[in-house]
């Protein structure tokens, strides 16, 4: 098994996989190295010292015979993975970016796709709304008061202007995901029920049957958008059956009549995704907010961009009344699907590729994401285990199963570099892959029964280098989104005469768990973004926007009532 996965994924391989149809893959960068190459000049990123990675620290405890091996691996290893950082290197990979999203803005129709939220929230909408947030795993259902402070706010917290008076989460299990057409519906419409009736009623001003309650969705799969508050569903993938005998049917109206048939004094009134979603809640706090990151076991973005920015036929059948008010739009640009061409591969992203389900199809995502980087690390350590003596020869138990490293275990690693740090960080990966007669901790071990530190740090290095490339590629893309939205909103200030704003300062509202919670991720993109921009540290600012998708969903019905109001 290993000497299989070697051949494709050693860092010493030259071949490349082939595209899903049969025919070769588009050109990719590919790093390649050997033993006797130099290493190449990298940008330097500050670090905490948390964050810091020590150049030689796996010699310090490794045994005689695997010394010189897992040493010049590491070496090897960390050459594939810096070269590509050097600033000049990153800008040129922007640049090409750019130029794939001006092709997806003038005629992809699974990418840069424009919603139907035209404006953004002045933060003094008002009001009480019902808020849905329907994901992979999880159905949210809240009450939303918005109270029009949503500039007031001292911290930035969730209390500014912002208020959850109630709120449910449901788990989706794989019951649920089987559930056919209507009956998913109506599954959701028993849970709004339940939350509403929960704990005894709160008051809605208002809110009557021939008055009901403004409900807004946040929606986490495709969705044909055919106006603010409706849109033709679209296999939803996943494992959800929810769309058997109804795709193609209005999204709005399946929940609506869900909803009806229990009597629900509620009424659909907008529906974003999880990208816009959060680019509106953190608007509502902060007015420099321009664009949006989703980051968590995949990937995507928002911006808010100039209508003119996108090519006519993007916009399918809208009514003159929108291109009327429109002057700008929000985008979801499917960010994931971004950097095919640009970016920089080794030969375990590539091996990891060709057996992906969907190869090259989302390139940007298998680099940087949850679901991702404890792939590449295992790709990584199976490799090390068969040719450099990684964990005595050793494979763990369930390590050579694809997709069983899981991130959490690559964050232990990381949240604390102590001696005190590594051990905790060996005893979990040890619980979740044993190796036999292998000590619970680098203290407890023996040459002869467990890895040894040396091993470990060996395994953290690894993992700092797969994230730290992640980050650096991350921000590679959202400096080049920033570039289009810069260069887009300056022609479209030009071509009103107006003076164009320069946007000194915007924020980029980060949602997900890998940008809120993976120990110093968003903070190295944060660092690789500031050098790239070339500017003053804050141009572009990373901000945590909390509770982001459900906030997003009704402010999205806020802007919606304040439209029409």
């Amino acid at each position: 098994m290993v000497r299989a996965l070697h051949k494709q994924c050693s860092p010493y391989a030259t071949t490349s996989p082939s595209s899903s149809s049969g025919q070769p893959a588009p050109k990719r960068q590919r790093i390649q190295h050997s033993p006797s190459q130099s290493q190449c000049t990298t940008v330097s990123i500050p670090s905490s010292p948390a964050q810091h990675q020590p150049q030689q620290d796996v010699a310090a405890e490794q045994s005689p015979s695997h010394q010189k091996t897992l040493d010049a691996f590491l070496a090897d290893v960390r050459t594939q993975f810096e070269a590509p950082l050097d600033r000049d290197r990153l800008l040129s990979f922007s640049q090409q970016i750019q130029t794939e999203c001006r092709e997806r803005l003038a005629e992809s129709d699974i990418s840069m796709l424009p919603s139907y939220q035209h404006t953004l929230p002045t933060g003094e909408e008002r009001g009480d709304f019902l808020a849905l947030d329907v994901g992979g795993s999880t159905l949210r259902v809240a009450l939303i008061r918005l109270d029009g402070k949503g500039r007031d706010g001292d911290d930035g917290g969730s209390d500014d202007g912002m208020e959850i008076r109630r709120t449910r989460k449901f788990d989706i299990n794989e019951k649920i995901r089987k559930l056919q057409g209507e009956a998913f519906f109506d599954w959701m419409a028993a849970r709004i029920e339940e939350m509403l009736l929960e704990h005894g009623h709160i008051p809605v001003d208002g809110v009557t049957p021939t008055s009901p309650l403004p409900m807004g969705l946040a929606w986490s799969f495709p969705v044909e958008q055919t106006s603010p508050r409706s849109g033709k569903l679209l296999a939803m993938g996943k494992g959800f059956c929810a769309t058997h005998g109804v795709e193609g049917q209005d999204l709005s109206e399946l929940i609506m009549r869900a909803c009806t048939r229990r009597g629900l004094p509620v009424e659909m009134r907008a529906i974003v995704n999880d990208g816009a979603a959060t680019l509106l809640a953190q608007t509502y706090r902060d007015p420099t907010t321009r664009m949006s990151l989703i980051l968590g076991t995949g990937t995507n973005a928002c911006v808010f961009l100039p209508v003119h920015a996108l090519g006519a036929e993007k916009f399918g059948t809208r009514p003159e009344s929108w291109f009327a008010a429109a002057t700008h739009v929000l985008v979801n640009t499917e960010l994931s699907m971004l950097g095919r061409e640009a970016l920089p591969t080794t030969g375990w992203d590539d091996d990891l590729n060709a057996q992906h389900r969907l190869p090259d199809f989302q390139p940007l995502e298998y680099l940087t994401t949850g679901r991702y980087l404890g792939e590449i690390v295992r790709l990584i350590l199976l490799d090390a285990i068969a040719n450099a003596g990684l964990f005595a020869g050793r494979i763990p138990s369930g390590l050579d199963e694809a997709y069983t490293l899981d991130t959490r275990n690559l964050a232990a690693f990381e949240a604390d570099s102590s001696a005190a740090g590594l051990e905790k960080a060996a005893a979990a990966f040890l619980e979740a892959h044993p190796i036999a007669d292998a000590a619970s901790t680098p203290a407890t071990s023996t040459a002869a029964s467990s890895p040894s530190t040396a091993d470990w740090r060996f395994v953290r290095s690894i993992t700092r280098l797969v994230t730290h490339r992640a980050a650096a590629y991350l921000a590679t893309a959202l400096h080049a989104l920033w570039r289009i939205r810069t260069q887009s909103e300056d022609d479209f200030q030009q071509s009103i005469d107006a003076h164009a704003d320069n946007e000194s300062h915007i924020s980029v509202a980060c949602h997900g768990t890998i940008a809120e919670q993976y120990p110093g991720y968003r903070d190295r993109c944060q660092r690789y973004l500031d050098d790239l921009c070339g500017a003053a540290p804050g141009t572009v600012t990373l901000a945590v926007a909390p509770e982001s998708s459900i906030f997003g969903a009704a402010v999205a019905v806020g802007c919606m009532e304040g439209r029409e109001g």
